[in-house]
């Protein structure tokens, strides 16, 4: 498997240019950062970690923008892959979004993925504009108006929530820019990635994630698709060699490691030592 890693971007920790080119020195393959436009003070929806409105520290609202972040990493970096986890496209316009990854994947030598999430905070989709019960209608009319913008000479999308006729836009993606849904394991979210993404990412709260990776190969093989499903693992635990065993037998593609927001001297520290136990250069 390979070995990714993640920071929780904020304008008081590590820069992310400064990890991610570390991260590559030491053998990382994929360099992860997060999303949120804004947390609304006053809010209803319940963080998938304590259950209600609360969050678990203040990271949420001091989290970089992500696709700055990785053009940073971009220009400090040759060979690692970068990405997010997770990004929330519904978030932003979908024709200029198409643009800002596009642009990115072609600066960066064609390195750029996509970790997107459908949003828990719907608090945060609605000012947006986006209705929360239609949260994943519109992610998947995103992904495809983009991937017109991406492949197409003249683009144009017609749907609910996009709409725009025929259109040039260039820089064109180097290859097929894989998106990786971060989302609870469950039916509708697997039916949605065998449909429309490229594979699944675990959240920080997911269990028994070895009976959700053959759910998702089922769902993958009911709606036809070739190949398997990408599966990344996102680490909130010390996983014991047994579950890294049975994982990389069930086709798991890679591992997603997290590393504090803290200051330049302990991270690199902390990357050193996880390095170490990986066995990486």
């Amino acid at each position: 498997m390979r070995n990714g890693l993640v920071l929780f971007t904020s304008d008081r920790g590590i820069r992310p240019a400064t990890l991610a080119a570390a991260a590559e020195e030491r053998g990382f393959d994929t360099f992860y950062v997060p999303e949120h436009t804004h947390i609304p003070v006053k809010r209803t929806a319940a963080h998938p970690g304590t259950g209600d409105e609360t969050l678990p520290d203040d990271r949420y609202t001091r989290t970089l923008d992500p696709w700055v972040s990785l053009a940073t990493a971009a220009q400090v970096t040759s060979r690692i892959k970068l990405s997010t986890a997770v990004a929330l496209p519904v978030e932003s316009d979908p024709i200029t979004l198409a643009k800002q990854i596009a642009t990115l994947d072609y600066l960066s030598g064609g390195r750029v993925e996509i970790g997107a999430g459908f949003g828990w905070n719907t608090d945060e989709l609605a000012d947006h504009h986006v209705p929360a019960a239609k949260r994943r209608t519109v992610l998947k009319e995103y992904v495809e108006a983009m991937r017109s913008l991406w492949t197409q000479d003249e683009a144009s999308y017609d749907g609910e929530f996009v709409s725009f006729g025929p259109s040039w836009a260039f820089p064109k993606p180097a290859a097929h820019i894989p998106l990786i849904i971060g989302a609870g394991g469950g039916p509708k979210t697997f039916a949605w990635i065998a449909a429309n993404a490229d594979g699944w990412m675990t959240t920080p709260t997911q269990s028994d994630i070895s009976a959700q990776i053959e759910a998702l190969k089922t769902a993958w093989a009911d709606a036809g698709r070739d190949g398997a499903p990408e599966i990344r693992i996102l680490i909130a635990f010390k996983p014991n060699p047994e579950d890294l065993m049975t994982w990389a037998e069930q086709g798991a593609t890679e591992l997603i490691w997290g590393v504090p927001d803290k200051s330049e001297d302990e991270v690199l520290g902390s990357l050193d030592r996880l390095a170490g136990r990986l066995g990486l250069s």
